[in-house]
């Protein structure tokens, strides 16, 4: 493909990407508990498969460690370590299949070129796990690294796992925020692939508002959340090649605290964790909607 087909594709998605409409609904929210004082910048959480604890990582600068916490009482009952770096992981998430993925993938500067996706097995009677296959990639349309700054689209913090594919949504880091994302798609397969770019969509507001932090994938795999610092956002009407026809509610939290991380509990009910800063945070949330 000419470079110069190669910049018009993401130009003409863009155009009906943004025929995507917009709604807002209610919700509330719901303090759990403190997580473990151990886990002060949690980046991502998933559920375990009987339903009992959530599996927790942190992102740059902690350990190569996925920490079990108990749902019913809050405490930390295990610790396995990931052979392999945490150069930053951002987010985690699940297949049908009862594996796990850890997405190493973020990119504040927008300049990595080592981005990759882990697949493991978590069980709370480990203390130690292999990497089972690493998804390497690279985003179809970055072409410098890092981009001037009006282009920082090329971090990301939320993935979800979908039919054999990994769907990444970025987080606008860009000068003068619109709350412009994008979403791209990458084999759930061993090897180095270009990430294809399906959907250029955009939220409203300012940067806690509309920077994406988190994915989760609805138990029927129709709804896709995205989190932020102070919304979700649910996600329907897509297709698996194609989020232009993308419906998005938007789902208020009526909070501001660094909020990393979500996963579905139920059809209705979401879990959110939060960074612990200096007077807040440090929490997980059950949010029903």
């Amino acid at each position: 493909m000419s470079r110069f087909l190669f910049l018009l594709f993401p130009i003409m998605l863009f155009a009906c990407s943004q025929k995507s409409e917009h709604s807002t609904e209610a919700g509330s929210l719901e303090t759990l508990f403190k997580l473990p004082a151990k886990m002060k910048e949690v980046s991502g959480i998933a559920l375990s498969q009987d339903k009992k604890m959530i599996w927790a990582i942190e992102d740059h600068g902690n350990k190569s460690n996925v920490y079990g916490i108990s749902l019913e009482t809050g405490k930390h009952i295990a610790t396995v370590k990931i052979n392999a770096e945490n150069n930053d992981w951002e987010d985690i998430t699940t297949d049908r299949r009862g594996n796990f993925y850890i997405g190493d993938f973020g990119n504040n500067n927008n300049d990595r070129k080592d981005l990759c996706i882990l697949k493991i097995q978590l069980d709370s009677g480990l203390t130690q796990t292999p990497v089972l296959q690493k998804t390497e990639f690279y985003y179809e349309g970055q072409m410098d690294f890092p981009p001037k700054k009006s282009e920082w689209l090329y971090d990301c913090e939320g993935f979800v796992e979908m039919n054999g594919a990994f769907y990444l949504f970025t987080k606008n880091r860009s000068k003068n925020f619109d709350g412009t994302f994008l979403v791209y798609r990458v084999p759930d397969q061993s090897g180095n692939f270009e990430a294809k770019l399906i959907g250029k969509l955009q939220l409203p507001g300012s940067y806690n508002n509309a920077a994406v932090t988190s994915a989760a994938l609805s138990p029927d795999g129709r709804t896709i959340a995205l989190l932020t610092h102070k919304n979700i956002y649910l996600l329907t009407g897509f297709s698996e090649n194609d989020f232009s026809t993308t419906h998005i509610r938007k789902v208020p939290l009526q909070t501001n605290t660094q909020k990393e991380a979500l996963v579905f509990e139920n059809a209705g009910t979401l879990l959110i964790a939060d960074e612990k800063d200096k007077s807040n945070g440090g929490n997980l949330y059950r949010f029903r909607f």
